[in-house]
């Protein structure tokens, strides 16, 4: 029957890690990572979970002519990161994407920005500071920040691949300036980048035109049309229980499940993320539990399957050398949430005594976790980016307070009794090999 399923599913997986958008949508997202971890740490700095550290911050005055303190000054690192971390994702996907079309990657990147920015609406309505009250909203030039962050990342994903789709075509046709074998490389390819810029840019200039002659613009067509119906699917907790189904299901057949939902999933929970960091700073929006901290600090702890806690049984109830040994191989990684000496080596891929426990333990925890920070017993995550090897305890900690390191520590209690029963079935059957007293068990078959 397992090999029937891996069959039926293991094409799948592979279509899915060979889809050209879906890695660049993955690949784009990742140039963005280092910068959004570097920007979270002055983020964190300034929004730590101790009053009396933020109350010391506010207090401090750095400019006494405009009264900026401490605390403004440490919000421009964050500001020059998740503010405007659509234009780094739209660059790093359209690069991605480009490599795969055949494309300059670095003409691909900034013709994608050309692109969003076009579509984008240079104007702004704002009431004046200080006007009386009822004063008339007056229209002035400008970006509104909410496109550079969270609100343009789906647009910007359109742009990066359509203008990358061009370019390649007629870069295809071979309609391209061409120069004489004398003159630099480098001369010749911005060159010969002018005709399909030309044509990406026309394209982009009647679609804008387009929007205009409907009263609209394209930015608030595919954010109210597009980015909050799929947000709205995916900030739900029924979406986050079937994402992580399916990411266990294809790690049971040696498929990296998260590599696989993750290119469908981790950009809406990213861009969930992004809302919140906007909501806690500035209380515009609203908050959402499902994000992807959320998902990186309160589903699994020692990675896919919640492991950690398994890794801990071993070490303390198995009886089997085998199953203590790889125990306590398997802590000091899983704590830093890696896991793949305990999905290779018990094993868990393929092994039918451990699926269950290995689906049923992150599919708890992500529904105590969802309901604790419902009721309000632990803060929602703030879209703080806390990276994903940060162990437990410390990640809940820094993410919302001394709540959310207290839940990641009964969670992982619980886990352990979830695994417990199915771990000491296993070992029984290790025991008796060790003992001779069987033949090997099979588990894999």
């Amino acid at each position: 029957m397992f090999e029937r399923l891996n069959k039926l599913f293991q094409p799948l997986a592979v279509a899915i890690g060979r889809n050209k958008y879906l890695m660049s949508i993955r690949d784009g997202f990742l140039v963005a990572t280092p910068l959004l971890i570097t920007g979270s740490i002055f983020l964190l700095i300034a929004n730590f979970p101790i009053p009396a550290v933020t109350e010391f911050f506010n207090s401090v005055i750095i400019n006494p002519e405009t009264q900026a303190t401490l605390a403004d000054y440490l919000a421009v690192p964050a500001d020059a990161t998740y503010t405007i971390m659509a234009v780094f994702a739209v660059a790093g996907i359209a690069y991605a994407f480009s490599k795969r079309m055949a494309v300059k990657p670095i003409f691909g990147a900034v013709t994608a920005l050309m692109s969003w920015f076009i579509l984008m609406p240079f104007q702004l309505t704002q009431t004046p500071l200080g006007a009386v009250e009822d004063a008339p909203a007056v229209t002035v030039t400008g970006i509104d920040l909410g496109w550079m962050g969270a609100k343009g990342i789906f647009i910007g994903i359109i742009c990066a691949f359509l203008s990358v789709h061009i370019y390649a075509w007629v870069n295809k046709k071979g309609w391209k300036i061409r120069m004489p074998e004398e003159v630099p490389e480098n001369v010749v390819e911005t060159f010969s980048s002018l005709i399909p810029i030309l044509f990406v840019m026309c394209f982009f200039f009647l679609v804008n035109l387009l929007f205009g002659l409907a009263g609209t613009n394209a930015f608030e067509f595919i954010y109210k049309f597009l980015q909050i119906p799929l947000l709205n699917l995916g900030d739900t907790l029924g979406s986050m229980i079937i994402a992580y189904i399916f990411l266990h299901f294809f790690w049971f057949f040696g498929i990296n499940g998260g590599s696989v939902v993750g290119a469908v999933f981790n950009p809406i929970l990213q861009t969930l993320s992004l809302e919140n960091v906007k909501f806690f700073q500035t209380g515009v929006g609203q908050a959402h539990i499902i994000n992807q901290q959320f998902q990186d600090l309160f589903a699994t702890f020692g990675g896919a399957g919640s492991t950690l806690s398994l890794a801990i049984a071993m070490i303390v109830v198995c009886r089997s050398k085998r199953m203590k040994e790889l125990g306590k191989l398997a802590l000091v990684p899983g704590i830093f949430n890696i896991n793949e000496p305990i999905i290779f080596g018990m094993p868990i891929v393929l092994n039918p005594i451990m699926i269950v426990p290995f689906m049923l333990a992150p599919t708890v925890n992500i529904i105590i976790s969802y309901f604790v920070m419902r009721i309000g017993l632990v803060p929602i995550t703030s879209g703080i980016n806390i990276p994903w090897p940060t162990p437990a305890i410390i990640s809940g900690f820094l993410a919302t307070n001394w709540a959310g390191a207290l839940l990641q520590a009964g969670l992982l209690v619980i886990d352990f009794f979830i695994y417990l029963p199915f771990l000491k079935v296993l070992d029984n059957q290790y025991v008796a090999e060790e003992k001779g007293s069987v033949e090997p068990a099979k588990v894999a078959e």
